[in-house]
């Protein structure tokens, strides 16, 4: 890993200097393990949950409903990690609900009944919640410590580990039970815990650099402030949730696409967003962060129109891609500047709106596909991307740090 920041805690050239370089250094690597680990144990999960499914004799209903147990459980722990990584410190929460999650996702395969497999869920989805909060408030803390904004590459990393993730389960799952499989899950993620979280416990998070503090703000204004960064969070996450669950059947029943190339659609945008956000730090020294986010979401706006109402499958297909690259920087930035203004509360704020917007998407299109069509549905993606991009014009000037 290179090192990236400019930040010097001894006159230049002094050995000071060196240490609090390698000091980042290290402790950005072992933040992003933890970001892919985080995408890669979710994603492991994901791909069992057909399997999982029938091992309890769940019906579709009762799936749905245990299901809810990894969002009840995701959105209660987000709103109390706040006050977590305030009292003991970002990075030990880190460690901590990294652990949780990791022995966590063992649990559904060892469950025999709708109920008990609800019950874990709520665990698992506590343990989810937690990390996610508390590994972006350690990120928004790195960032502004590097002086560089290098949130975007921490999405990437659990982008990724989501990607390899998935295609690790969807080659086992023919030749693995789910338990063997999850449990397998456990032991990666115990290892990796093991081997980034010491660098996570030895040092603490870094103080900020006293010129990129922001100026003080009532407390009304921080909290409006946070609140329309988590609405653009939200805004993003309805993409991904919507076009996750609905992307597929859209491209099958309204283009009549062959069910192989209706999978790739999801993966198309996957992979386009997994690629925008290896390219958002140098997008965001470039643009700055108003502009990145301005751009992005009309971009996604315009890509996911093409999506939704092309004549053909490779133009929906096009539009998917286009989507991906528009709001792959639009969450982390989000989060980023709510970390800036509100700290960990402000994290944990935008975090929860941000997975309730993911929560939201997928039945919202399923109504709106009832009462309407799937096509025209699905155009809400693009009219919230829109409204991301604007939102993010209006708090342009919002918590401002070296960062923008």
């Amino acid at each position: 890993m290179p090192l990236l920041n400019k930040v010097r805690t001894a006159a230049p050239g002094g050995h000071g200097g060196d240490t609090a370089t390698h000091s980042l250094s290290r402790l950005r690597s072992a933040l992003t393990l933890f970001f892919a680990l985080d995408g890669f144990l979710f994603a492991g999960w994901v791909v069992r949950i057909p399997a999982v499914k029938q091992q309890t004799g769940a019906s579709a209903g009762d799936l749905g409903l245990a299901l809810l147990g990894v969002s009840a459980g995701a959105v209660i722990t987000m709103t109390l990690t706040g006050r977590l990584c305030r009292r003991y410190g970002s990075h030990a929460v880190t460690v901590v609900t990294a652990v949780l999650l990791s022995l966590s996702v063992a649990l559904p395969a060892l469950t025999r009944s709708p109920l008990a497999l609800g019950l874990v869920l709520l665990v698992f989805g506590a343990a989810y919640g937690g990390i996610n909060v508390a590994m972006n408030s350690a990120a928004v803390d790195l960032v502004t410590a590097l002086r560089r904004p290098v949130m975007p590459s921490f999405h990437a990393a659990f982008s990724l580990g989501g990607m390899v993730g998935a295609g690790l389960g969807g080659l086992l799952a023919g030749s693995l039970s789910p338990a063997s499989h999850l449990l397998g899950l456990t032991g990666v993620g115990l290892v990796l815990a093991a081997v980034a979280g010491p660098v996570l416990l030895r040092h603490p998070s870094p103080a900020p650099p006293p010129e990129s503090l922001p100026p003080a703000r009532g407390g009304g204004a921080s909290r409006r402030t946070v609140l329309v960064f988590g609405v653009i969070a939200l805004c993003t996450a309805y993409g991904e949730g919507a076009l996750a669950d609905w992307g597929a059947l859209h491209l099958t029943q309204d283009l009549g696409a062959h069910p192989g190339v209706a999978a790739a659609g999801y993966s198309v945008f996957a992979l386009t967003m997994t690629l925008g956000r290896l390219s958002g730090t140098a997008l965001l020294e470039r643009l700055g962060q108003t502009r990145t986010l301005v751009l992005g979401g009309a971009t996604a706006a315009a890509g996911m129109l093409l999506g939704a109402l092309a004549p053909s499958v490779w133009g929906a297909l096009l539009g998917f891609a286009v989507t991906g690259l528009g709001l792959a920087n639009i969450f982390p930035v989000a989060v980023a500047r709510a970390g800036a203004v509100a700290g960990p509360g402000g994290v944990a704020t935008a975090s929860t709106l941000g997975y309730g917007g993911m929560l939201l998407g997928p039945p919202c299109i399923g109504f709106l596909a009832d009462w309407f069509s799937l096509p025209i549905a699905l155009t809400t993606v693009a009219a919230l991307a829109a409204g991301a991009a604007a939102m993010g014009y209006w708090a342009r000037n919002a918590g401002a740090t070296q960062a923008s």
